[in-house]
């Protein structure tokens, strides 16, 4: 039987072979995980659809084409197919000395991340590698570290390997184990694996957990320096922009918004609904104006599908996440018909599973629109690029109080707040006056913000 890398979603050309979590010939049984991958948005985990015994035929950082061959799952007395060749792939891992739950590290290899400021990928990192993020210093905004800094930190070699770590240096864990190991920093290669072959499962974390060996100094690091591979995310968005510049004729518009009463509105419902956790940002109020602004301007609501402009009769909603690999914009969908309230929850969900690599297919695909925003960082206006084949984006610079002329002769002076949006538009599906109209819906939402509470 082939084993062939799976299609993710329409948009999914190839993906990058990440871990083997068994080895070349081992016996598998229907269900069982074989290997990960990620793609240029997501990671995925792939399990046996039968049993026998498996050969590999690409091995970790092999890049396939969507549907290419990855292994053979063969049955009793089947060989491979004439000319197939195994790839070259490292030992298997000894077996758990036991299969007790883990005992947790000697006290000079404890690890300090528990409070250390970084990011969700670069606490992945340190975890699969065994890295104790208290010795790293940090090269992001106020020290905190980031996946760069994670990849130029030495890997610990002063004690044995755990037994779930294969020879070619990567931890034998399971994707759940992995995530509750980066969330708590907990050193991987210090948690001996009870599962099979010696992997680490999810008891073992939490019994390391329970019993944390004390903290050590933390050692500055040195400077930022070496490469970065150039593939997943980050090579996805690079391309995708640079084939949007090269393809389409953009025109970006910027408008000034009055959002006094838009910032009054959000502090009464962040204090409403402040007791079920629900957080409303101004990001989201602006995503719901711009979808309501859509229904009134359907023609911004468009693809380009080669020669025809299909105007989309749902408006689904991608909003950009940071991440430091790229960015990745997961889908809000029908956003025009969701209450503000649930677009809230609906957003901070998604985020939340962007920034941990959760998200899925359906999540990811989709979208009508899209909304990025730069106001969190200080940044006025920019220009965003439009991710084809959509007809536009928006961009939500920050918010900045100053005087302005109020009152009916606008003799009086008051201080308000306004918002700065940025609209770049298809020239080849929309011309400027369309645009700069549709922005007039946006800010009309946004000045009378009572109109995003309406129910459709």
């Amino acid at each position: 039987m082939e084993v062939v890398l799976p299609k993710m979603g329409m948009t999914m050309v190839e993906g990058t072979i990440t871990d083997w979590f068994v080895q070349d010939g081992d016996t598998v049984n229907e269900g069982d995980q074989l290997f990960a991958f990620e793609t240029e948005k997501v990671d995925y985990e792939v399990t046996a659809e039968s049993d026998g015994s498996l050969r590999i035929m690409q091995p970790v950082d092999s890049i396939v084409e969507a549907g290419g061959l990855v292994a053979y799952i063969l049955a009793e007395g089947e060989s491979l197919p004439e000319g197939a060749a195994p790839a070259a792939t490292p030992a298997s891992a000894p077996a758990a000395a036991a299969t007790s739950p883990a005992t947790p590290a000697p006290a000079s290899a404890a690890s300090t991340t528990a409070n250390v400021k970084a990011s969700p990928v670069a606490k992945k990192l340190a975890a699969e590698r065994g890295i104790d993020l208290g010795t790293i210093q940090g090269s992001g905004p106020g020290g905190r570290i980031l996946k760069e800094d994670v990849e130029q930190a030495p890997t610990p070699t002063a004690a044995p390997a755990a037994a779930g770590t294969a020879s070619n240096g990567r931890i034998k864990a399971s994707p759940v184990a992995k995530k509750l190991a980066a969330e708590h920093g907990i050193d991987l290669s210090r948690v001996a694996g009870s599962g099979p072959g010696g992997r680490i499962v999810k008891e073992d974390v939490e019994a390391a957990i329970s019993n944390p060996p004390p903290a050590t100094a933390a050692a500055p690091a040195g400077p930022l320096e070496g490469s970065i591979p150039y593939r997943g995310i980050r090579r996805t968005v690079s391309q995708r922009m640079f084939e949007s510049l090269q393809s389409m004729a953009q025109l970006t518009m910027t408008m000034e918004i009055d959002v006094t009463d838009a910032v009054r509105l959000r502090r009464d419902l962040v204090a409403a609904w402040e007791a079920e956790g629900v957080r409303v940002s101004y990001t989201d109020m602006v995503i719901k104006a711009a979808a309501l602004a859509l229904r009134d301007h359907p023609r911004v609501n468009a693809i380009l599908n080669e020669d025809t402009v299909e105007v989309q009769p749902e408006v689904h909603i991608g909003f950009a996440v940071a991440l430091d690999e790229g960015l990745i914009v997961p889908v809000l969908r029908n956003a025009d018909q969701v209450p503000i309230k649930q677009l809230a929850i609906d957003s901070a969900e998604l985020a939340r599973k962007a920034r941990e690599g959760g998200l899925t297919p359906d999540e990811l695909t989709g979208g009508t629109f899209n909304v990025t925003s730069l106001g969190m960082y200080g940044v006025d206006a920019f220009t965003p690029i439009v991710n084809p084949p959509q007809a536009a984006i928006l961009g939500v610079g920050g918010i900045a109080d100053r005087p302005a002329f109020v009152g009916d002769a606008g003799l009086d002076i008051e201080r308000r707040s306004f918002l700065t949006i940025s609209l770049t538009i298809d020239h080849r599906l929309l011309d400027g006056a369309p645009g700069a109209e549709y922005m007039q819906s946006v800010r009309r939402y946004l000045e009378h913000p009572y109109l995003l509470l309406a129910t459709v």
